[in-house]
């Protein structure tokens, strides 16, 4: 990054007024959920206090936004950003035979996640109810697997989608054969 330190500093309080007016939060709310008084919140939006790396870190977790690229140049139509597979964070414990890419990005866990679901022969992934409204949506990319939420029961081939209730106990487990999907959570 070779910009100066007034460019970045210019960009910065109308980056966090949109990303605040961009989630419907008040002052008051940014401020409750950063722990920064709702009148230093309003004096940073308005360039009239410039934020240390702390304050502005607990506002850019309050607001849900990306550190780096709300002081990026660059508008986010004019970038792509890219997680090449070999860097993708896996889980490899939370199933038995299951592997599983998380794809969608850090500031999206809890709302809407997308994850690559990756089973051996007889591989399995059993989750507890998640938050109340929370659904999944499975595709099936090869092999076959069955789902089960709350009693209810399928088994999906490769290229079928499966829309479910994840607030109720449920599972994905291949049915017989190694087996891959892709898998959204909607948290409500």
């Amino acid at each position: 990054m070779t910009e100066n330190t007034n460019d970045i500093l210019n960009r910065l309080p109308a980056r966090l007024k949109e990303a605040r007016r961009a989630k419907g939060l008040s002052l008051e709310a940014v401020a409750n959920l950063s722990g920064v008084s709702r009148s230093m919140v309003s004096q940073i939006e308005r360039g009239e206090s410039s934020p240390t790396i702390s304050t502005l870190w607990n506002l850019t977790r309050a607001l849900q936004v990306d550190f780096a690229g709300l002081l990026d140049s660059e508008k986010a139509h004019d970038r792509i950003d890219v997680i090449r597979a070999e860097e993708a964070p896996t889980i490899e414990n939370m199933g038995e035979g299951c592997r599983i890419r998380i794809l969608s990005p850090p500031e999206e866990a809890g709302h809407h996640e997308v994850y690559e679901l990756i089973f051996t022969e007889g591989g399995a992934l059993r989750s507890q109810p998640h938050t109340r409204g929370a659904t999944e949506q499975l595709t099936v990319i090869s092999g076959e697997v069955l789902v089960t939420s709350g009693n209810a029961e399928s088994t999906l081939s490769q290229g079928d989608t499966a829309r479910y209730a994840a607030d109720v106990p449920h599972s994905i487990q291949s049915a017989g054969s190694p087996a891959r999907a892709l898998l959204i959570v909607k948290n409500a």
